[in-house]
Order: C-alpha cells, then structure tokens, then sequence
C-alpha cells in the first residue's frame, strides 16, 4: 500500500542520516586525538656570508685573538743580497698577499693594525729586496698590516720627514690602523723576533745596526726603523716638517 511504502522510505532515509552522523562524528574524534595529514615544515638556520647572500649552516663562531708572540717566528735569519729579485718572485712566494700589499691574519684576530711607511726614491732594488724578506716576517709575526710606498720625484731635496707625514696621512684614508712603522728601504731585520708594533712608548726597531757596527751613532739616534701608535704621532707631532 501507498502508507507502507512511505514508511519504508522514512526508515531508508533515517537509516542514511544516522549513517552520515556517525561517520563525520568519528572523523572529528580522530583528529582531536593528535592524526594530522602531513608532517609540520622544517625549520632551518642560516649564516651570512661575507658577500652579503645567506646560506644553510652554523653561525660562525667569534675568532680568537692571534698569541702573543706568535707561534710562527723563526728567530734568527739568514739575509743575503747575491740573488736576483724581481716583483713577480715577491708575488709568487706571498700568495696570501692582496692588492695593495694587504695581509690579515686568516686563523686570527691580529692585536694591532700595522701601516708600514717606506720613504722612497730611486731605490728600486732595494725595494725588492726589502718587499722579498718583510712580508715573509710580517706574516710570521701575525700582523694585520699594509705596506705604503711613499716616492719622492724630482730633484730637490729628498725629505723623509714629509714623505712620513703623507704616508700617515694617506694609510689613514685607506684603514683604520693603530699603529705606524716608519722604515728605510734599506734596512731588513736579521731576526723576527723584531715585532714591527706599537708599544707603550715610541719604540725604536733599529737599535742594532750592521752599517753602524751594531751600535747606534749617537744616544739620541731614532731614525732607521720606528713604531708609533696613532696617538703617539698625532699627539707628539713626532715628524716635522
């Protein structure tokens, strides 16, 4: 009859209702007990690199000041002018060397930033000889250091002191140094034990010299090789004009 059927209908239809209730309701249960459909993102750490770019991996770790002395220094050397010396040897055998005559510690925090300031006029050979055994020591000794010649042309007077004044000046421009070796061209430590840095006081590097019997000229003798803080020549107006 047309009333059973309908009750039929009623039945399938609640029988479908109950159907769908139960299943959304144990779907909600499950995932309320920690099932989740995928896993959560990995998070990753980054260091910046000199560059500027980022990449994956651990931040660097501060670096260490370099000891003092240095473990490298050899002591006593044996210096000797009978070889040829040529700009490109320099360059060869210092291959850490950047531009501009430029060196910093890599394993290192050096304790001082070193200009180097070499009065100069037609003393090319001497140059390379110099520049051949000093940047061996330099390294040696742990300095971050640059080199700055400083040529005179012309033919007037040859003035070391001006020359001194403008290289101080000059490496200014180019860095933050703290300290000031003055040299001669032609003066080359026989032991690098020598440090080519600043102390307390002015420090004269040169009290021993060969051409001088290994006895200074006079008491008051502070030419040749000599250190001075930043503050020591600005403050002493050391070299005059």
């Amino acid at each position: 009859s047309s009333l059973q059927k309908a009750c039929r209908l009623l039945v399938v239809f609640c029988a479908l209702h109950l159907s769908a209730v139960l299943f959304y309701y144990l779907r909600g249960n499950t995932i309320g007990h920690g099932w989740s459909p995928e896993p959560p993102p990995r998070i990753q750490t980054f260091a910046r690199r000199e560059s500027g770019s980022l990449h994956p991996g651990n931040i660097s770790k501060p670096v260490a000041d370099c000891p003092d002395p240095s473990p490298l220094l050899l002591g006593p050397l044996h210096v000797e002018f009978s070889q040829v010396v040529n700009l490109k040897n320099v360059e060869k055998e210092n291959p850490e060397l950047r531009e501009g005559g430029r060196h910093t510690p890599k394993d290192c925090k050096a304790l001082q930033k070193v200009a180097i300031i070499i009065p100069f006029r037609n003393r090319d050979e001497h140059l390379k000889y110099w520049l051949l055994y000093l940047h061996p020591i330099l390294q040696r000794q742990q300095l971050d250091y640059g080199i700055y010649v400083i040529n005179q042309g012309g033919e007037e007077t040859f003035n070391r002191a001006k020359l001194l004044n403008v290289g101080f000046t000059e490496a200014l421009k180019e860095y933050d140094y703290d300290c000031f070796v003055f040299s001669d061209v032609d003066l080359i430590p026989m032991d690098d034990r020598n440090i080519y840095k600043c102390y307390d006081q002015p420090r004269h590097l040169s009290v021993s010299m060969d051409k001088f019997g290994f006895r200074l000229p006079y008491n008051q003798y502070f030419g040749g090789v000599s250190a001075l803080s930043k503050e020591q020549f600005q403050k002493n107006q050391w070299v005059s004009q």
